[in-house]
Parts: C-alpha cells; structure tokens; sequence
C-alpha cells in the first residue's frame, strides 16, 4: 500500500539523519532488489477504475473496427473543450499528433524551431520530413524563449512544449498569449500539454481557449500522464477546422484501438482520479523537494510529476550507479549534462530513491 504523508515524512526525516552519517556507511546501505522506475514521468497509481472496466468491456468488441467509439471520444472531447467534433484530430498518444504535425508542416524549405532541451520527438519526425530544426536555449527561468523562437526565419512549425519536459518548468501565460498574437498566420504553433493537470502556478494557463482566436494554433494533450495510460497509448489535437483537416490528411485510418477509445473515454468522466493524481503527485513533490533542499541541492521548480535536480557533475555516472541500485531515474540531457530527471513516484518509490540518490551522490563527492 503506498506510504501516507505522515509516513513519508517520517522516512524523509530519517533520511535527513542518515545523510549526517560518514559517507562510507551511506555508501554500504544496502537497496531492495525490486527495480523502481523513475524514469519515463508515468503516473505510479495507474489509471481510473471506470477506465479499467471500460478496458475489460472493450474486449467483447476487439473483432469490429472501431468507428463508434472513434465518434463517441470525439463527442465527448468536444463537449469537454465547448469546441466543434471537426476540430478535433485522434492520436495514437500525443506523439502521434507531434507526427502529423511535422509532416503536414515542415519540409525541406519549412523549419521546426524548439526550445534547447525539451521533449526530441517531434526533432526526430521532422528530421524524416527532411527539416531542418533550430534549437534555441531556454531563458534563465527556463522558459521557452519565445521572442528568438519568433524571429527564426522560414519556420513551418514552433513548439512549446508548457509545462516543458525535461526541466518541468512553465512558460508564463502572458508570453504565451503576446507570442500567439505575434507570429506570423503561416507558422504553426504546436502546444504541447502532456503535463498541463499538474501545472499549479498561477502564471501558467492552457492556451486551449485561444484556438478559437488563433488559425495557426494546435494544441496536444495525452492520457499518458494523469491519466496513467502511457501503455494504452491515447492522445489527441484541437485547432481549427482547417487545420485538423490537413493534420488527418497525414494520418492512418484506425490508429486507435478499442480498448484506448473506450479507456479514453471513460477516464474523461472520472474527475476525482485527476484530482487525487494531482494532489498526491503535489506532496510527494513538495517532500521529496523539501528534502533534497535540505542535502544542498537546488532543483528546478516544478509544475509537472517530474523534477529536474542540479547534482553539480556530470549524471552518466550517477544514472549507471542507481541503475545498478535498483532505482531507474531519467537518461542524459546533453544541454543540461549535471541535471537529473526524476519521475515523482509514491512515496515509498520516492523514500527508494532518496536512500539511492544519497548513497551515489555523496559517494561520488566523496570520490
């Protein structure tokens, strides 16, 4: 069962103690064999209940094609955003709609412009399109900086990925909105919001109802996330007509299965599972910040169910050493070699990667 908060803070509390203890003890406490994962920003509680059933019902219809339940997540996403069934496009996950999107958008002749780091996948489908790709380098709040990103020339597509993946940081809303209202009706805007239920700061707002004012504008949400469905794979975009059609000229009939469209569907109801998702993901945060602040390290704020840690070296070694711990925590990020990506788990998988994360980190401090 996972660990209360209570219970959490206890175990970060005696944590904090064993921190204090000569560095060669810390170096020998011993790890359970069970692997934890931190590291692909999945949600650990897994998805709704009314999702699971709906999975479980969904295999008495596995041998039709799944035109119904295609129209019924249609409707429902339409209802939900108060937009109409023609502006929405279906994605096999939203890494689907980052797929369509390159492809409908960029060419040889027509750039993708990015933030240095975010989430590579769309730089991979563009590349396949024959694009060229302009990284530009986040502010110093790490925010996308969206006045340069603006300024490249011949861009098919920008994209913003908010809350950005890997730093879990925000680009504030009013940038967002002079930006929209600047760039050029030629140059698609792709926003990303995989972690868009997590986000928490008051300077961080959906662009979702800006799609209506904005002909150039597409926005990408996922149920991988709070919706813990990363294994299912059920994603979708909104934009205006115009553009959902060019994006669905791209795409595969049937991309979707039955079982993500039912899952989808019913995970749409469930608002509660989204609230409980969003509030544990909060204080296991909040402790497990609060903790590594007290060891000395800074950490990025975050507004997603991942945190990005300042480990002052180099993370190769450091992500091979908890590997081998038993602890799986993000791969490197060459623009931010020295920080470390880490999925917020339970608080028992947290409360693992402290005792890990203290044992290689001061070990190799102490090297």
């Amino acid at each position: 069962m996972p660990l209360s908060r209570r219970d959490f803070a206890q175990l970060i509390g005696a944590s904090a103690a064993l921190a204090a203890l000569p560095r060669v003890a810390i170096a020998k406490t011993p790890l359970p064999a069970r692997a934890v994962r931190l590291s692909a920003n999945e949600n650990p509680y897994g998805p709704s209940p009314l999702a699971m059933e709906a999975m479980r019902n969904a295999i008495g219809v596995a041998s039709r094609y799944p035109d119904d339940e295609v129209d019924e997540l249609i409707a429902a996403i339409a209802r939900l955003h108060s937009v109409s069934e023609d502006q929405i496009v279906l994605g096999d996950g939203s890494s689907e709609i980052l797929k369509l999107t390159a492809q409908a958008f960029t060419n040889p002749g027509r750039k993708l412009v990015t933030a240095e780091p975010t989430f590579e996948a769309l730089e991979n489908y563009a590349r396949a399109a024959g694009a060229d790709t302009v990284r530009v380098a986040l502010t110093s709040s790490y925010a996308h900086d969206l006045a340069k990103m603006s300024a490249v020339s011949n861009a098919g597509v920008i994209y913003v990925c908010n809350p950005n993946n890997p730093t879990a940081s925000i680009t504030p809303r009013q940038a967002i909105r002079a930006f929209l209202d600047a760039v050029p009706a030629t140059t698609t805007v792709l926003v990303d919001e995989a972690y868009h239920h997590y986000a928490e700061s008051p300077d961080y707002e959906s662009v979702m109802p800006l799609v209506a004012s904005h002909s150039n504008l597409i926005v990408a949400r996922t149920f991988s996330k709070i919706f813990a469905m990363a294994g299912v794979r059920a994603g979708y975009a909104i934009a205006q007509k115009e553009l959902a059609a060019r994006l669905r000229t791209q795409q595969a009939w049937d991309s979707m299965n039955v079982i993500a469209l039912t899952a989808a569907r019913a995970s749409l109801g469930d608002t509660k599972h989204v609230a409980d998702g969003r509030r544990r993901n909060s204080e296991t945060r909040r402790d497990t910040v609060a903790a590594l602040k007290g060891m000395g390290f800074e950490v990025i704020p975050s507004e997603a169910n991942f945190i990005m840690i300042n480990t002052r070296r180099h993370v190769k070694p450091l992500i091979a050493s908890m590997r081998e711990g038993g602890v799986r925590v993000g791969r490197l990020f060459p623009a931010m070699p020295e920080h470390l990506r880490v999925t917020i788990g339970t608080p028992e998988e947290m409360q693992r990667f402290m005792e890990a994360f203290k044992s290689v980190a001061f070990k190799s401090v102490a090297a």
